[in-house]
């Protein structure tokens, strides 16, 4: 069944990112896609260089508007979120809409490579430990999972005993199922781990690392992750898939010159099955 989703993300003017991302392939996926950008973005910040407007505002006078318009979506969705103002109204919306059912699912964007992206702040890792407690999944990669934790913050491998540890530290701040993407481990293996609290269950996916970055892979994993647990798929049947699609994608842009851009989305979209 095809549902209605509400993205609330960045709008970059330039590279595959975000919303630009995260658009494409949720409509391929068949769902319904509505937009609540939280900043527009000159380009992807791995260029050094660029321009973030902040669309506090907007945003509440859009989520006042469609109250008394009396919109609904099925699922709620996050990712970069520029001030405290906004994951205030954001988890008011969230508490209202949550008697409806609505699914929220929460990737806390923030950093990578043990340290906080350009332009990102410490208090930012506050507002995102807030918001992530209403997540019904909570989708960080594992420098930002270590930041809300506020443990493991700058190491880069870790045990799959410390990546339970971790997980129990996410839980214990109130989301319900946690997936913590880019774990590598001391024998350099690589995995993508979590806790289904359908279940009750940890799993530990691995992977073969490719050892090219591309800004925008984590918007791809979380939209194909999302569309997939909103057709009912298992969380580790819609992670790994997630995992088939990201792979498949790094593999087809590899030899792009401008990585910053992030990944051709439109030209993969046979990717997604």
């Amino acid at each position: 069944m095809n549902k209605k989703i509400l993205l609330v993300n960045d709008m970059p003017g330039y590279g595959k990112v975000a919303l630009s991302a995260m658009t494409p392939i949720l409509s391929t996926m068949g769902h319904s896609l509505f937009n609540l950008p939280t900043a527009l973005v000159s380009n992807t910040l791995d260029y050094g260089k660029f321009e973030i407007m902040d669309t506090t505002e907007y945003m509440e006078k859009s989520l006042q508007i469609w109250e008394e318009l009396n919109f609904s979506f099925d699922c709620i969705s996050t990712g970069f979120i520029f001030t405290k103002r906004q994951v205030e109204l954001i988890l008011q919306y969230i508490e209202k809409k949550k008697t409806q059912g609505i699914f929220v699912m929460v990737d806390p964007i923030m950093g990578d490579q043990g340290k906080l992206y350009n332009g990102v702040k410490e208090e930012t890792v506050d507002n995102m430990r807030k918001l992530s407690s209403v997540a019904d999944v909570m989708v960080p990669n594992f420098t930002e999972a270590c930041f809300l934790a506020r443990k493991y913050v700058g190491q880069k491998t870790i045990s799959l005993e410390e990546v339970k540890d971790l997980i129990q530290l996410l839980l214990s701040n109130g989301a319900k199922s946690i997936v913590i993407t880019s774990i590598e481990t001391e024998d350099n293996q690589h995995y993508v781990c979590g806790f289904d609290s359908k279940t009750q269950d940890y799993f530990f996916l691995p992977y073969d690392h490719i050892p090219i970055q591309f800004p925008g892979t984590g918007d791809i994993f979380s939209s194909i992750l999302l569309g997939n647990l909103l057709h009912e798929y298992s969380l580790t049947e819609s992670v790994q898939k997630a995992m088939n699609v990201v792979y498949e994608f790094i593999l087809k842009n590899k030899d792009n010159q401008d990585k910053f851009r992030g990944i051709a989305i439109e030209e993969g979209l046979s990717l997604i099955k």
